[in-house]
């Protein structure tokens, strides 16, 4: 039953030429907390290969910004107003040279996970690492207002990151989206309205 959902996203992935059936997630956020608008200011990490970047870049427009990074290269092509940048958002010069002329943003994603182990509270752990990572750089870079969704793998570290944005920001939502695979441990954490 797990793969006919699977085949279902990946196959309508496929039918509207997005690059990856992730894009489904995203798009049920979207749907459901309207987090995106003609006109923001998008940091996209851990983008590759890109079907969030289409996704925001469908709603946010010419008018808009989406700005990219993964460790990965960011093949696809994308319209002028999507800048894509190979490298490792833990070093922070890389970060503040990057996006210098691009702050504040009014939306962080981050759709990053770790290489899995099969271990889960190793694999847990490595993705707490990595929404704490996108957490920093998002309340560094966003504007006040603003809003953070990120992954993550549930497990011990969720009580506490949750409990970190909700410090940082006046709502916060658990989402798991329908596309999720059955068998993953997978949630996004969303937060909205970035306090000053």
């Amino acid at each position: 039953m797990t793969f006919t959902v699977q085949d279902h996203f990946f196959r309508k992935a496929k039918k509207h030429h997005y690059l990856a059936r992730a894009v489904y997630k995203l798009e049920e956020i979207q749907k459901r907390f309207k987090i995106l608008k003609a006109g923001d200011r998008v940091l996209d990490l851990g983008a590759a290969p890109g079907s969030w970047i289409q996704l925001a870049g469908e709603i946010v427009g010419g008018a808009g910004l989406i700005v990219a990074i993964d460790l990965k290269p960011i093949e696809h092509s994308f319209p002028k107003f999507v800048v894509t940048v190979q490298g490792d958002i833990y070093d922070q010069g890389f970060v503040e040279t990057v996006l210098h002329d691009h702050v504040p943003f009014n939306v962080v994603l981050s759709d990053m996970a770790p290489s899995t182990s099969g271990i889960k509270a190793a694999d847990s752990a490595r993705s707490a690492l990595l929404f704490e990572r996108a957490f920093e750089v998002g309340l560094w870079a966003l504007a006040p207002g603003g809003t953070f969704l990120a992954k993550l793998f549930h497990g011990s570290d969720f009580h506490r990151l949750l409990a970190e944005a909700k410090k940082h920001f006046s709502q916060t939502r658990v989402v798991r989206p329908e596309a999720t695979r059955k068998q993953s441990k997978e949630i996004y954490i969303l937060a909205l309205n970035k306090k000053t």
